[in-house]
């Protein structure tokens, strides 16, 4: 069995939500996507608190070259039950517990941050936007970004992720760049247009 707490932060997905709202989610799979799961579709993540909610949509949101908004996600494993644990904000929502995972028994191998973006082939790349819609480059207020990256350490302190690798699959369609800074720790920049006259 493997699972999977592959994706976490926010989506527009009309074909599932039938709106083009952004919204707090998650994806889960205990079997590397042979199936899975998004929020509390199916039993496996328990929710406890009633104030935020997965599939919930997300305001205020930001705009480009305007105010921006953040959301502080934390993923973290009880020592004690094995249970993982998911906070938005100051709250804590719930939890995964410890007998849905073989893989996650001891630790997560692996951590991913930025964007992504899924369609059916349509014979081009697809128009959808990853983020605000503009590339790295552009900087805050105007592309997506993640700040403060940090992971839990088996002593359950936060600890600065570092030796980021930065991976785009179509760098002409959507980027990723990173950085450091006292106030904003290891922070990325990330999104893009999707298909344009380079990203075809």
């Amino acid at each position: 069995m493997h699972f999977n707490i592959s994706n976490l932060l926010w989506q527009v997905f009309p074909n599932v939500y039938k709106d083009n709202l952004p919204r707090l989610f998650a994806f889960w799979t205990p079997d590397g996507y042979q199936s899975g799961c998004y929020n509390l579709e199916c039993p496996g993540f328990i929710q406890i608190n009633p104030n935020v909610c997965l599939g919930a949509s997300i305001k205020p949101i930001s705009t480009y070259n305007g105010k921006q908004y953040e959301i502080a996600l934390l993923i973290w494993k009880d020592p004690n039950s094995g249970d993982w644990w998911l906070r938005v904000g100051t709250e804590v929502i719930g939890f995964w517990p410890a007998e849905l995972f073989t893989d996650l028994q001891d630790r997560a191998n692996r951590i991913d941050y930025g964007g992504e973006v899924y369609t059916e082939s349509l014979g081009k790349h697809t128009s959808t936007q990853m983020g605000s819609g503009h590339f790295p480059d552009e900087g805050f207020g105007k592309a997506a970004f993640a700040r403060n990256l940090e992971m839990v350490d088996q002593d359950n302190y936060l600890n600065e992720v570092s030796n980021l690798n930065l991976y785009a699959e179509k760098a002409n369609c959507y980027g990723i760049n990173n950085g450091h800074s006292d106030a904003w720790g290891n922070y990325i920049f990330f999104g893009g247009p999707g298909y344009n006259p380079n990203c075809l």
